[in-house]
């Protein structure tokens, strides 16, 4: 809300409303303790975690036992159910299309599916500030800012990325508004502090043009209330809400993120990566730790070699910002079936993906009994 001008500085001691950056300028801060290069990189500074003993790894399962179980394989039955289901869903399936279609061959592969999901924490901190409603701030005085790693918060679930700020403890400043200088308040852009300005539906003439009485809008004065700042000539500065003061700290930025890596194994059939990624699989292995350790010895050397790959890139790419608080492999098995059919002339491609067999046509079949396209 505007306050009345009456109980501050002048309008004419006003200056327009500062094209000054958002931050203060960093002459006017004094150093804190372990902050200080908040002043040298642009107010933000990256910490780094403390080092932590490295786990002791497991011992190797044994992988016979995974590689026993097997997915039911599908048969035409399945296949076909499944193909007629998947039309039916695009409004395409008839008596007459489920005459027409015909299963020529199906050829199913299993495949794996790696996955590696890193889930860390980096802190930074930055000056931000807000305006001075109250007295007492929790500044130097009141003792030494804790290092940013010292402090305590709540950690999210695992594997939820999330973002949060906190006050760092003893690191507020009490400084005069940098906007405003001040005042609390600035010129009106609108009039210039004057309060006033030309009535736009006269030009200011104070008549209309071939009329012989004055201006209805503005009395004949050919000048109107700024609308504005309401005729105040100054608006309230919207940085420190007119307060004049502003208290500046340091703010502790936590993300939390969750790094993923997968790998599916090679498989001889044409199915889009896209469907693999979001085919449903059955877990044959899981491991859930602080750090996890590289898979060796696994039957399918790709998979054991894209363990190795992933944890080296996720162990490289945090260990400049941030750290690991836990780690999850998976090994997946992946059933694909491609289904080739005789339809309208024509030999086609479907393909079932997943344990919970999701559909896929290759290829656009063309016009349907219904006049739709199935894709």
């Amino acid at each position: 809300m505007d306050r009345d001008p009456s109980d501050r500085d002048s309008v004419a001691d006003l200056s327009s409303e500062a094209e000054s950056p958002l931050g203060p300028p960093t002459e006017l801060l004094e150093r804190l303790p372990s902050y200080d290069l908040l002043l040298q990189r642009s107010g933000q500074q990256v910490f780094f975690p403390p080092l932590e003993a490295p786990r002791m790894p497991q011992e190797p399962p044994s992988w016979s036992s995974f590689l026993e179980h097997r997915v039911p394989a599908v048969t035409e039955e399945v296949a076909r159910e499944a193909l007629l289901s998947f039309m039916n869903s695009k409004r395409c399936c008839s008596s007459a299309v489920a005459g027409d279609l015909a299963i020529q061959e199906l050829r199913q592969e299993t495949l794996f599916r790696y996955r590696l999901e890193t889930f860390s924490e980096s802190r930074i901190s930055e000056w931000t500030f807000q305006p001075l409603t109250r007295h007492s701030v929790d500044g130097p005085q009141r003792g030494t800012s804790p290092r940013l790693w010292d402090i305590k918060v709540q950690v999210p679930p695992m594997f939820q990325e999330d973002t949060r700020k906190f006050h760092v403890p003893h690191s507020s400043l009490i400084k005069k508004c940098h906007r405003c200088r001040g005042h609390g308040r600035y010129k009106c852009g609108g009039c210039h502090g004057a309060s006033m300005v030309r009535c736009v539906s006269c030009s200011g003439a104070k008549r209309k043009a071939r009329l012989p009485r004055r201006c209805p809008a503005c009395s004949g004065s050919g000048r109107r209330r700024c609308s504005t700042c309401s005729g105040r000539g100054s608006k309230t500065c919207a940085t420190c809400k007119g307060e004049r003061k502003l208290v500046h700290f340091v703010q502790l930025v936590i993300t939390w993120r969750n790094s993923l890596s997968e790998f599916v194994s090679e498989h001889h059939l044409h199915c889009p990566e896209e469907l693999l990624a979001k085919a449903k699989g059955e877990n044959l292995f899981r491991d859930e730790n602080s750090a996890v350790y590289p898979i060796v010895d696994f039957p399918l050397r790709e998979i054991s070699q894209a363990s190795q790959r992933a944890i080296a890139e996720h162990s490289a790419a945090l260990a400049s910002r941030g750290r690991i608080l836990q780690q999850r492999q998976t090994i997946e098995l992946i059933p694909l079936t491609e289904v080739r059919y005789w339809y309208q002339g024509r030999l086609r491609v479907y393909y079932l993906c997943g344990t919970d067999r999701q559909g896929h046509a290759e290829d656009n079949p063309g016009e349907c009994c219904c006049g739709c396209t199935i894709i």
